[in-house]
């Protein structure tokens, strides 16, 4: 058996209290990307995800769309304005909870894996920031440095469940011993794949299987700045640092108030 576990986090709505697509809608427009159209037809798509209200027909027409959408982008301009805009549009939304839990696994020896529907573009510079040791995220195919429309690799439903088994063949981990916490019952397979699944504000869907199934329910609800005290430009490990020592700071002081342990610990 295998002595190595981990932590597998979905991001939107789970460590991050928006949707990071969503969030990068605006400095795309200013950095030309898109149009005030494509803006505001994001924010539409981001309040049904934030109430709960896209089914998988909608959810299959967005990524449709997305698709085309970015058809043609500069990679290397898209990677440009998340790394520089990540602060301003992510770092209000993170759960205080989530960055407990992840210091938490950590301290525990467990590995943090990010895993997301999102371009990697935007989930690997998230999950370095957040101190992750490794992501997943939806793939798009690049050709001479822009986006060609098509996906190699789309990060949902079941996929996410089979890239989880993919790396922890890799690196060795355990998942009957391991975690894993999301909002949405497309990511069942994902909660499924491990020997400890939590649903975190869950949809209806998801806290009925949740119930069915045994997994933990958690309810996150404090969103806070963490990085705000830290001044940017950073080195991303340097940021990743700061973000998780803030976590144990976190743990420190909310500690007392914690009526949950985690199993396995």
């Amino acid at each position: 058996m295998s002595e190595r576990t981990a932590a597998f986090f979905d991001l939107d709505k789970t460590i991050i209290a928006t949707s990071s697509a969503a969030a990068f809608s605006r400095p795309f427009f200013a950095g030309g990307l898109i149009n005030r159209r494509s803006v505001l037809r994001s924010a539409y798509s981001h309040f049904l995800y934030m109430i709960g209200g896209a089914d998988a027909d909608q959810t299959e027409r967005m990524r449709a769309y997305l698709s085309a959408l970015v058809t043609g982008w500069d990679v290397a301009q898209v990677s440009s304005i998340v790394n520089e805009t990540l602060h301003e549009h992510i770092d209000p939304y993170v759960y205080s909870e989530a960055m407990v839990l992840i210091a938490e696994h950590h301290a525990a020896g467990r590995d943090v894996v990010v895993v997301s529907a999102s371009g990697s573009e935007l989930v690997e510079p998230i999950a370095q920031a957040l101190g992750a040791d490794h992501a997943i995220a939806t793939r798009m195919a690049v050709e001479d440095g822009r986006y060609t429309g098509q996906i190699d690799f789309y990060a949902y439903g079941e996929n996410k469940a089979a890239a989880m088994r993919e790396l922890a063949a890799q690196q060795g981990y355990d998942l009957a011993r391991s975690f894993a916490y999301s909002d949405s019952i497309t990511d069942a397979p994902m909660l499924d794949a491990v020997g400890y699944g939590y649903a975190v504000n869950p949809d209806r869907a998801l806290r009925r299987l949740a119930h069915e199934k045994g997994w933990g329910v958690l309810t996150f609800s404090r969103p806070v700045s963490l990085w705000s005290r830290i001044p940017a430009p950073r080195p991303s490990h340097v940021i990743g640092l700061a973000v998780v020592a803030a976590a144990v700071t976190a743990l420190w002081l909310v500690a007392r108030r914690r009526r949950r342990r985690l199993p396995g610990q």
